[in-house]
């Protein structure tokens, strides 16, 4: 090989390393964030979560990727949220609880984290607690669990009330059990309890107005992403309505 070809051979080589060092680089993890609230409504728990990955040594948009989708309350849309971070091949998945199950039929082979306040065992998510099995595994607050008890407590600070509203979410998948839960410990305390739905903030609105014709001496909120992320907004009714209420965070 004379002199001028080898050292246009060098040179060409030379120029492609970048090109082949960054194909042979492994690809960046993506996390699928699946939530069924909105954005407002978690900015404290998304900075936790950007937090806890920090401190693993992962930041967002460097050594790995984030990918968001909100439901702003409509979990009809949550299946298709679903499906499209499966096709995004997304190394894993965090959902809480409207946007567990969604997740769950829509991949047996990616790791879910869950966050839910149902019984995972209960809510079909996992075999059990110590044998989990599947791609499922997460944390459970088990304020469903708790429900009645708020009830109890509503009772021990307001014995003379008879007629007790519920808020609830009917697109939860957990309503019919919530309200179910609610009217038997309701019925053994004595209680006239009326259930309201509200599925958008509007439907919020109105429904406390109904409470105030219904003459409801309080209110109980169910755990749900719709209301835990408008807290303010529910506190605010409250105090407008001068109707004591009692949600599972506050």
């Amino acid at each position: 090989m004379r002199r001028r070809e080898f050292i246009g051979l060098i040179g060409s080589t030379t120029a492609a390393w970048p090109l082949i060092v960054r194909a042979q680089q492994p690809p960046m993890p993506v996390i699928g964030f699946l939530n069924g609230g909105s954005s407002d409504g978690y900015v404290a728990q998304v900075a936790g979560f950007q937090q806890g990955l920090k401190e693993g040594g992962y930041i967002d948009g460097q050594n790995i990727k984030i990918e968001y989708r909100w439901a702003d309350d409509v979990y009809d849309r949550l299946p298709a949220m679903a499906m499209d971070l499966v096709g995004h091949d997304v190394t894993a998945i965090l959902a809480n609880t409207p946007a567990v199950r969604p997740a769950q039929a829509a991949t047996k082979t990616i790791p879910i984290v869950f966050i839910t306040g149902a019984d995972p065992v209960a809510f079909g998510l996992v075999a059990s607690l110590s044998r989990p099995g599947g791609n499922l595994t997460g944390i459970a607050s088990l304020v469903d669990e708790v429900g009645p008890k708020r009830l109890e407590l509503l009772h021990e600070l307001l014995p003379n009330a008879t007629i007790v509203g519920l808020l609830i979410n009917p697109t939860n998948p957990r309503a019919a059990v919530q309200a179910r839960e609610a009217q038997a410990a309701s019925h053994a305390l004595g209680q006239e309890i009326h259930i309201l739905n509200a599925s958008t903030e509007s439907e919020i609105d109105t429904t406390f107005a109904t409470f105030g014709q219904m003459r409801a001496a309080a209110v109980v909120f169910v755990n749900d992403a719709l209301f835990n992320s408008r807290l303010d907004q529910l506190a605010a009714l409250a105090a407008r309505h001068a109707i004591p209420a009692i949600s599972p965070l506050a």
